[in-house]
Parts: C-alpha cells; structure tokens; sequence
C-alpha cells in the first residue's frame, strides 16, 4: 500500500518518503534554506486533494497559493524556464466544475515520526541533514527490497540520528562523511538484528 500514491505518479523512493511524510519534513528544510525562513515560521498541513502545493501567508494576513493539477511536469517545467512560463499542452488543467472542496489536516505526528524527525534534524543543522537523508534512502531502499517493515524506516532514521554526533560548520569533506557514516549505521544496525 505505500507503494502506491493516490494523487501523484512518482519513482519508487520518492512514493515512500510520501507514505512516511520524509519527503514534508526535507521540503520544510529546504523552504528554511531557499527562503531563509525560520522553522518556527514553516508549517505542514496534510491536503488529501494535491491540488494546493504552497500557501504563503505575508504580514497583512493575505495568503497566497499555488495550485495546480498534481504533475511533478509543471514545477520541472518552471524550475527549466524561470522567471518564464511556457504553454504547455500536454499538462492536464484543474477542472474548476468538479473542483467542489479542499480540505486540511494537522499531520500526525505519532503516526508520521519521519516529519518530526525531518523537521528536528534540519533545526539541529550541520551534518544532521546529510544524516537524516542518507539514513533515509538506505532504510526505504531496505524496505523496497523487502528486507524491513515499513515502520523500521522511522526506527532506524531515528537510531541513526541518535548516535550522530553532528559537526556544526561542515566542510563538505565531513558531510560527505556523515553521509557514508550514516549508511553504514543503518546498514549495522539491520545486520546486529535490529529491528528486523
């Protein structure tokens, strides 16, 4: 079942980190460094549709939103050919007729522990990151093969963070060896019997 996303067509990796909200908590790390917004300034609403992508709310209390028909083509697109914005046909449309509600959710965090951890290792800083994301792509990697459950990728993210001791200016010869620590960690600690 996490396999498969209701709203989006995407790769293997990817559909995971959707089911075990990963891929929120690293878009939150991501908004904090490509807006240069606090954590404390971000927030996660759950939004079954797909239809809203982004809300950003100013000052004077106006929000504004970003939607579109969930097609990972469109941001591909604009990301190639900012600040313009080509026609393109083959992208589908909203149909505003059928478009009769959208709703919002507070995330889960007992079920979803991926997002806080996400979210912590990002306020955290330095290596905690690379740890987070390398930790993360062994664990799902790990669960495709079917060598896990699917909640042993929160349990091994979070053993890994743990008994990471983050360096906090990295150069990027020592996020690269967080990275390669942190593969190794989930590896050991699947091979030791845990939690497998």
């Amino acid at each position: 079942q996490a396999r498969e996303h209701p709203s989006w067509q995407m790769g293997r990796k990817v559909t995971i980190d959707s089911a075990t909200l990963m891929n929120k908590g690293l878009e939150v790390i991501e908004a904090h460094w490509l807006f240069d917004m606090p954590f404390d300034n971000i927030r996660v609403l759950i939004h079954a549709q797909s239809i809203i992508h982004s809300l950003v709310e100013f000052i004077d209390g106006s929000v504004k939103a970003q939607l579109s028909y969930p097609d990972m083509r469109l941001p591909i697109q604009y990301a190639l050919s900012y600040p313009e914005r080509l026609p393109n046909p083959e992208l589908p449309r909203l149909n505003w007729d059928t478009l009769s509600r959208l709703t919002f959710e507070q995330p889960d965090f007992s079920r979803f522990p991926c997002l806080n951890l996400a979210i912590e290792a990002g306020k955290k800083g330095g290596t905690s990151s690379a740890v987070l994301c390398a930790a993360d792509e062994v664990a799902v990697e790990l669960f495709l093969s079917q060598r896990i459950k699917f909640t042993d990728i929160a349990y091994l993210v979070k053993q890994t963070l743990e008994q990471h001791q983050p360096v906090a200016h990295p150069t990027l010869e020592e996020v690269l060896a967080a990275d390669a620590w942190a593969r190794e960690k989930v590896t050991q600690l699947t091979t030791e019997g845990n939690p497998c």
